[in-house]
């Protein structure tokens, strides 16, 4: 969920002047993605959305039909006229991949006041939802649901604002309303530096009402109850993916050190989830590392991509065959009261997006290409760099890892094209404790109400050339590289205030540093 999330600390309280020699070797990268970098589509606002340039001719064919399928909007079912496209919903957050990841990048912030509005179709935000558990999950099993997310009943563990024609009971009142309204309203502060220059800082605060199963009164619902714990997702960007995905396990679990045995003040620590693809492979333990999401909570492309599909637009495939909110009171009423055909199937009783959309749209987010770096050369942006190293932020957002040989995604055989990269994400890939100004309190797997996995820097400077409306962090509090930087807790804390203490000219390097990637 954070920005740079734990950068480490440092006892360097001031600028040291270091020979030539004392530049981190991440200095002069340009070529983030290693071959699969992209350099002439860098300053555009299609930044994102290249194909990664090596690959075959073929996987290009595949990956621009994936593109296709990563566009499609779809329509409430059912629809005769195209029925390729019916299934949305019936509850949902939006109607297509790209609404969430606009151009492949970061969705629009509606920022406001501190008078709560209703969020709509306006946003990429979502929550997600789950019940409080009675004792902490540390071993995934069989028995313990392998320490999933433990569902809100009747809801789940997303929650659904938006809904098809007639989606509810009441649905004279609240037409394509989904299981309940989400209300966001903006708190500020202001940060004062040493120096005395003021920043404001905002975030957002949210609540539930007009929930499905008691619309008067939001504490009579199940959303409504003191265990559930919910928290606000925002969309992140899908170029790299693939190649994050291929980092070797043992190089990122070399990086874990959960119990400070270094006492650098940094315990990066791996989630353990559970795998679908291994559930459906028949694995005995379906657990692997998790890699993707704000915290971890996925451990493939293939499964991230295709539950988000299911999820967030109400699309079954074959990886996940039944709707998000199958044999809810919701669901059930639904088709009992329309009639319409919208269990999850076809008419062929398959899911609705077939075994080739879902392979297709896979391979699209595994193989966009990562854009190559700017004004690396720039002399502020080279002390930047050194800054970076300096305040520690690199134990975190560790630069440099070799994608592996021979490698599957998701249970299939890799491309070529992203074996062997020596590539720059920027991360760790693990959980780090950032601190109660950023926690949302709710656990996912192993992870704990504060901890957020590391998100890669690469492709961060292009972010709001991609989408001006674009922000940063879990819930787009940030729209500033400074004020993400300044939201940075808890295992961050000291990077953050070392950070404070530079002379302007210094942050505003590390922040060109920031910008070039």
């Amino acid at each position: 969920m954070c920005l740079l999330t734990a950068c480490g600390g440092s006892d360097d309280k001031g600028p040291v002047e270091p020979p030539l020699a004392a530049y981190p070797d991440y200095t002069d990268v340009v070529l983030l993605g290693g071959g699969t970098s992209v350099v002439d589509a860098s300053h555009s606002g299609h930044g994102f959305s290249t194909p990664a340039p090596n690959l075959t001719e073929a996987e290009l064919a595949a990956h621009l039909v994936g593109d296709l399928h990563f566009e499609t909007r779809f329509t409430t079912a059912p629809n005769e006229a195209h029925p390729e496209l019916d299934g949305l919903g019936p509850v949902f957050n939006n109607a297509d991949c790209n609404a969430c990841h606009q151009r492949d990048g970061r969705p629009s912030t509606i920022k406001g006041e501190a008078t709560p509005r209703k969020l709509g179709s306006d946003a990429g935000l979502f929550a997600r939802i789950s019940l409080a558990r009675s004792e902490a999950c540390t071993e995934p099993t069989a028995a313990n649901d392998y320490c999933a997310p433990v569902p809100v009943p009747g809801f789940g563990t997303q929650m659904f604002h938006r809904g098809v024609l007639k989606a509810r009971p009441d649905w004279q009142h609240n037409n394509f309303v989904g299981q309940a309204d989400i209300w966001l309203a903006w708190q500020t502060h202001t940060f004062t530096y040493p120096d005395g220059r003021e920043v404001v800082l905002s975030k957002p605060v949210f609540h539930f009402s007009n929930a499905y199963d008691a619309p008067e009164d939001i504490a009579a619902s199940a959303l409504g109850q003191a265990n559930v714990q919910a928290g606000l997702r925002n969309g992140m960007p899908v170029f790299g993916l693939g190649l994050l995905e291929l980092i070797p396990e043992a190089d990122i679990l070399a990086l874990a050190d959960e119990m400070d045995v270094d006492q650098d003040g940094i315990s990066g620590r791996p989630n353990w989830v559970y795998d679908a693809v291994k559930a459906r492979d028949g694995d005995a333990r379906p657990v692997s590392l998790g890699r993707f999401g704000w915290k971890a909570n996925t451990p493939s492309v293939r499964v991230q991509s295709l539950g988000a599909l299911r999820g967030d637009i109400g699309i079954t495939n074959p990886l996940f065959p039944q709707e998000s909110v199958a044999g809810t009171p919701l669901h059930e009423d639904y088709l009992a009261r329309t009639g319409y055909v919208d269990t999850g199937e076809d008419q062929q009783g398959a899911p609705e997006a077939d075994q080739s959309f879902s392979d297709l749209v896979v391979f699209y987010a595994e193989t966009l290409g990562v854009p190559a770096r700017r004004n690396a050369e720039d002399s502020d942006v080279r002390e930047g760099a050194r800054l970076f190293a300096q305040l520690g932020c690199h134990r975190c957002h560790s630069p440099s890892f070799t994608t592996a040989t021979s490698e599957q995604l998701g249970g299939v055989d890799a491309p070529a094209a992203l074996l062997s990269q020596v590539i720059y994400p920027f991360t760790d890939m693990l959980l780090h404790d950032m601190g109660e100004g950023l926690a949302d309190g709710r656990d996912d797997f192993l992870a704990n109400g504060r901890e957020w996995k590391t998100r890669p820097l690469w492709g961060i400077g292009l972010t709001q050339t991609v989408n001006p409306s674009a922000c940063f962090l879990h819930d787009g509090r940030a729209c500033t590289l400074e004020e993400a930087v300044l939201w940075h807790g808890g295992e961050a804390q000291a990077s953050r205030d070392t950070f404070a203490a530079l002379v302007l000219q210094e942050r505003a390097q590390l922040l060109a540093f920031l910008r070039s990637l």
